[in-house]
C-alpha cells in the first residue's frame, strides 16, 4: 500500500511539471518597446524666396532732409549648410515711401537694393547671422521752388544682422537689421555731393524649395 501511495504521488508530480513545461512552451503575449521618433533636424540648404516689410530711417548727407518711410519688397536667395553652421547669398529690391522736406529741398528714397553673403549658426530651427554686401538705389532730389526733379542712382555698402525661424518644413520668418550706405554723387540741384545712409528694420516670409 505505501508503495502504491508513494507511485502515486511520483506519477502526479511528474504529470504536473509536465502541464507547466507545456504551458511554457505555448504561444507567448508580445510585448512591444513604445517607438520613440528622432528629433527632426531642420534644413536650411537649398534656394529659398520670400516677401518683405519694415521701416527704414534715413539721413541725407550735406543736406537737411532725412527721407524715412515704409518699405518693402521681395527676396530670395541660396544656403549651403555644414552641420550647424549657415553661409549663402542674398539678393533684394524694394520699394519705398521715404521722403522729406527741409526749406528748399525735398529728398526721396523710392527704391533700393542689396546683394549680400549671409554667414549663420543654425540652433536647429533657428538660425542667427551676420550678413554683408553692396547696396544701391535712387536718391532723388526736388526743389521745392522749380518743382524739377533730380535722380541719381547711388551704390555703397550694407552690414546687418538677423535671425530666422523655421516654423514649417518649407516655411520660415525673419527679423532683420540692416544699415546701408548708398554713397554720395554730384546734385545741380543742391550744387553739392549727396548721399544716403539709412537704417532698416523689417520682418519677412521665406519658402524653401
Amino acid at each position: 500500500m505505501k508503495r502504491f501511495l508513494v507511485a502515486a504521488s511520483i506519477a502526479i508530480v511528474a504529470a504536473a511539471g509536465g502541464v507547466a513545461s507545456a504551458a511554457d512552451l505555448g504561444p507567448q503575449p508580445y510585448y512591444s518597446a513604445p517607438s520613440q521618433s528622432m528629433s527632426r533636424i531642420y534644413n536650411w540648404a537649398g534656394f529659398y524666396a520670400g516677401a518683405n516689410l519694415g521701416y527704414d530711417w534715413g539721413s541725407v548727407s550735406n543736406a537737411s532732409p532725412d527721407p524715412s518711410g515704409i518699405a518693402g519688397g521681395a527676396q530670395g536667395g541660396f544656403n549651403w549648410q555644414q552641420g550647424q553652421f549657415v553661409y549663402g547669398l542674398e539678393g533684394d529690391i524694394n520699394f519705398t515711401g521715404a521722403d522729406d522736406t527741409f526749406a528748399a529741398y525735398k529728398f526721396a528714397n523710392p527704391w533700393f537694393g542689396t546683394a549680400r553673403g549671409r554667414l549663420g549658426y543654425a540652433f536647429n530651427n533657428v538660425l542667427a547671422y551676420a550678413t554683408g554686401g553692396i547696396a544701391f538705389g535712387d536718391l532723388v532730389a526736388t526743389s521745392t521752388t522749380t518743382n524739377v526733379d533730380e535722380t541719381k542712382t547711388e551704390i555703397g555698402w550694407t552690414l546687418g544682422l538677423g535671425a530666422e525661424y523655421g516654423f514649417a518644413p518649407n516655411w520660415s520668418a525673419k527679423v532683420e537689421y540692416l544699415y546701408m550706405d548708398l554713397g554720395s554723387r554730384s546734385f545741380a540741384t543742391t550744387g553739392t555731393d549727396n548721399g544716403l545712409t539709412a537704417n532698416l528694420f523689417r520682418v519677412g516670409l521665406n519658402y524653401h524649395f
